[in-house]
């Protein structure tokens, strides 16, 4: 049987959040839209969202799809949104634990009872979200390490971002799991040596239970 892992490596939006696009009923509501007036669905329907589709494709990054989806949203409801925070902070209001995946949650506190290690390398933590957020996700306490390219300015897939990771953890990366939602960061910590799961937004459940699998849990 292979080493038991020794830290988990987890992508925030999206793996530990619940997508947007989870959330387009309570995102309309929150909005004062008539119901269906957002229909791009991502992962959920690419046939029906070309431009999540150039986004897969690599012609635009993630960053420009979803300051693309800000800035038409905000124009429906007459609104100048030049930020991703301003959208966020406007469907997800005061209250950001309620958009967290309970298996998150679960799986982050069933690898801290391993007295195994907790990492989040994100490409956008702080620049979608915006810097006051954090304080309200408590289990953020629990992270061992948090890298944000948002103040680091290197972006996944570059092999320095998962560096960060591993000296930060002052481990080796065969013995770090890393999930992310995005197929190109998955290969690019591949190639940096971390063991890898390509999580599916559409089962949140089954894709911790496999990261999970490498702790022995």
């Amino acid at each position: 049987m292979n080493e038991l892992a020794r830290a988990l490596v987890l992508d925030f939006g999206g793996v530990i959040s619940r997508t947007i696009f989870e959330t387009q009923p309570e995102n309309e509501r929150a909005l004062g839209l008539p119901p269906g007036t957002l229909n791009w669905r991502g992962p959920f329907d690419p046939s029906g969202d070309p431009l999540w589709r150039a986004m897969q494709a690599g012609e635009i990054s993630e960053r420009d799809y979803y300051f693309t989806r800000a800035r038409e949203t905000g124009r429906l409801v007459g609104e100048d949104w030049s930020s991703l925070p301003q959208f966020l902070q406007r469907i997800r209001g005061a209250d950001p634990k309620s958009a967290i995946r309970p298996e998150a949650i679960a799986a982050i506190e069933s690898v801290k009872q391993a007295d195994a290690k907790l990492a989040i390398l994100s490409n956008e933590l702080d620049l979608f979200y915006g810097p006051d957020f954090r304080a309200k996700l408590p289990f953020l306490a629990d992270i061992d390490l948090i890298v944000d390219a948002t103040h680091t300015g290197i972006l996944k897939p570059d092999p320095r971002a998962y560096a960060f990771v591993t000296e930060g953890l002052t481990l080796a990366a065969e013995i770090c799991v890393f999930v992310d939602d995005q197929i190109r960061n998955v290969r690019g910590a591949e190639a940096a040596g971390f063991r890898t799961i390509h999580f599916d937004v559409t089962r949140p459940a089954e894709s911790y239970r496999a990261a999970l699998i490498h702790f022995g849990l």
